[in-house]
Order: structure tokens, then C-alpha cells, then sequence
């Protein structure tokens, strides 16, 4: 006369399940569209301003030092003269800004 718990349990069949998982893929589209890709496209323009870098530009490293670039090392240093006759060599990838532009050479 009474239905078991059990049997009460299992009429929703497939069409439930899947109505659960909407809540928790809606919660991963907005977190990829929010936080994710925002990230990943300052990473990669981060990539790109460190690789653009030349000698004579001036930047600011993420230690808050200011200076002009003397020499690029190799891929992934540099030597920045921080004063007249000053120059410290950095990692390239610390670089947080640059603040100006030398032209390219015209050979």
C-alpha cells in the first residue's frame, strides 16, 4: 500500500541526474570566463613584453627598481644600470613594466 523509500527515490531516473550537475558546469563556465582566461592572456602579454625587451629601454622590475637596460644577456637575463656606472643583472621575467621605448635600429 505504501511505497518503500527506495522506490521513491529512483523515479526521477536520468533526466535528475543531470539536473544536478547544471548548477556545478554553470559555476566552472563562469569561473573560467572570469578568472581563468583573464589570467592566462595577461600571462601570455607578459611573455610578450619580456621577449620584446632591448637595450636602452627603461623598466621597472617587480622589486619596484627603476633603470635602463645596458646589455640582454641571454634568453632569460639582462644587465640594468641602475645609476651612472651601477649595473645589476635581473631574470628577465621580473620585469613588471616598461616605461619606454627605444626606436629599433634601421639597418
Amino acid at each position: 500500500m505504501f511505497a518503500t523509500p527506495a522506490y521513491a527515490q529512483s523515479a526521477g531516473g536520468g533526466l535528475a541526474a543531470f539536473g544536478s550537475f547544471v548548477p556545478l558546469l554553470l559555476i566552472f563556465a563562469i569561473m573560467y570566463f572570469l578568472l581563468i582566461r583573464p589570467q592566462q592572456k595577461k600571462l601570455k602579454d607578459h611573455q610578450k613584453m619580456v621577449a620584446n625587451v632591448r637595450r636602452g629601454d627603461q623598466v621597472v622590475t617587480q622589486g619596484g627598481i627603476i633603470g635602463k637596460i645596458a646589455k640582454v644577456k641571454d634568453d632569460n637575463e639582462i644587465e640594468l644600470e641602475i645609476a651612472t656606472g651601477v649595473k645589476v643583472r635581473v631574470v628577465k621575467s621580473t620585469l613588471a613594466q616598461v616605461m619606454s621605448k627605444t626606436e629599433p635600429a634601421n639597418d
